[in-house]
């Protein structure tokens, strides 16, 4: 079983031992560390959280883990049940509530879950907000409500507004997506995509949808994460189908790939390039991408005039340096989507809605628009971790080794060679190394990432 607690918040396996993975001990845990930060943060004593949870089959028994938590530490709950993570963040904000707690294991598979924790302003918690939570949660210090001290439970639906502010915002040109009378596929993976994602297509006006497990359940049909080689069937069901595009999300719907009408993946990376394109040609500014993303996003914005910035991977450095350059746009390589606009977390379904815009206003296929990008290849690996491996050291190990190049090392170590470049980090939600690469073509982001991977292996 796997635990992981991070900053973030706290991840694991669901079942086994308490302290080995995400038992309902450590549920409650964690669920009551965030309530003390809550009333140790603001000195105040009413506070009240939205809580949201994808479709994954432990997603009910937590969900009534931690509202219970929550009330006995007397704090008022916002149950919105079935959400995506960015319904979940613009409820906090809508509510007026003191923060939020979305669960979702993101892309892992069925067997994990995790809590992941928001402030007042539905973005995810500092790096200082986050260890002071870990380290009530070690201490476990907690002091709960008296019987008529207890939280209320109230259970709401977030949908439908989530869906009406997308449609508000001003570059989403409904009239253009009507009159484009697209079929539409989407594949959610059995969560909670199958129900926002049809609710907001129904709002644009496309009268075709095609789902692909659609179904809520969380019994995943393929590996959740959108990559190209979990996708075999989906890109095939999109051919035989005749659709114009198909959208495909993640368990909590905040990362975003597309498949083109021919049965091509638009590439992931490029749902971000593809959408900042659209949104700097309406509104002139800055972009913000981790340090893992595509360089085809600073080619594009350079085009339209902008400055280009990259941070460190994980959402909460990529909204830090968006709020800090003014980015009108940012995001992550992953499909990950931050539109200022409409508020500062990574949300798939801004990105389709931005999207089907800017396909409808160019009238060019899905595939035409993907081949007016410059090409980049990314290759991503990983190298499995054991207890006896000290990542820092083999990080360090090669750095020293490719010292001659551009290295950068605020999160990890990014070598920048001329034409290509491979960025090596410890990831924050998984026991792995992962080692991304890119280059002008597939095979030499895969030749540069084994390179890396060999010498990695030399010196573990």
């Amino acid at each position: 079983m796997t635990l992981i607690k991070s900053i973030s918040g706290i991840r694991g396996t669901i079942g086994g031992k308490a302290g080995d993975g995400l038992s309902p001990l450590d549920v409650v845990k964690f669920s009551a560390a965030y309530g003390k930060w809550l009333t140790e943060s603001t000195g105040a004593k009413n506070h009240k959280v939205v809580v949201g949870r994808d479709a994954r089959i432990s997603g009910e028994m937590v969900n009534a883990l931690v509202c219970a938590t929550l009330s006995g530490m007397g704090i008022d709950v916002i149950n919105i049940g079935l959400a995506t993570t960015p319904t979940t963040e613009i409820a906090v904000t809508a509510e007026k509530a003191d923060g939020g707690i979305i669960l979702t294991a993101s892309h892992n598979p069925k067997q994990w879950n995790a809590l992941k924790l928001l402030n007042a302003k539905g973005e995810f918690l500092s790096a200082a907000d986050g260890a002071a939570i870990l380290k009530y949660a070690e201490e476990e210090s907690f002091c709960f409500a008296e019987v008529d001290e207890l939280g209320t439970m109230t259970a709401k639906d977030y949908t439908a507004e989530h869906v009406r502010q997308v449609l508000a915002l001003e570059l989403v040109d409904v009239d253009a997506v009507k009159a484009a009378n697209f079929t539409v596929a989407f594949d959610a993976v059995n969560s909670v995509g199958g129900i926002a994602i049809p609710a907001l297509l129904e709002a644009l006006g496309v009268k075709n949808i095609v789902p692909i497990n659609e179904a809520p359940t969380g019994h995943f049909a393929h590996v959740p994460e959108p990559l190209p080689e979990n996708l075999v069937d989906t890109c095939r069901i999109v051919k035989e189908q005749q659709v114009d595009l198909c959208f495909v999300v993640d368990p909590d719907v905040d990362r975003l790939s597309i498949i083109s009408e021919d049965g091509s993946m638009f590439n992931e990376e490029y749902t971000l390039v593809a959408i900042a394109d659209y949104v700097l040609s309406k509104t002139p500014g800055n972009t913000v991408s981790n340090m893992s993303s595509s360089r085809a996003l600073r080619v594009i914005t350079q085009k339209h005039g902008g400055q280009y910035s990259a941070s460190a991977v994980g959402e909460v450095n990529v909204v830090a340096q968006m709020k800090a350059t003014k980015a009108v746009i940012g995001g992550e390589g992953n499909g990950g989507v931050i539109y200022p606009a409409s508020h500062y977390g990574r949300d798939a379904l801004v990105g389709i809605a931005l999207f089907l815009s800017q396909l409808a206003q160019s009238g060019e296929k899905c595939s035409e628009l993907r081949k007016s990008y410059p090409d980049y290849f990314i290759s991503k690996n990983k190298i499995e971790l054991t207890p006896g491996i000290d990542v820092d050291k083999v990080l360090e190990k090669v750095e020293q080794i490719y010292a001659n190049e551009q290295v950068c090392t605020i999160d990890g170590v990014k070598i920048d060679f001329p034409d290509e470049w491979v960025h090596l980090r410890k990831s924050n939600t998984e026991p792995i190394i992962r080692i991304y690469a890119e280059s002008t073509s597939l095979q030499k982001a895969d030749e540069l990432a084994l390179k890396i991977i060999d010498t990695i292996h030399e010196n573990i």
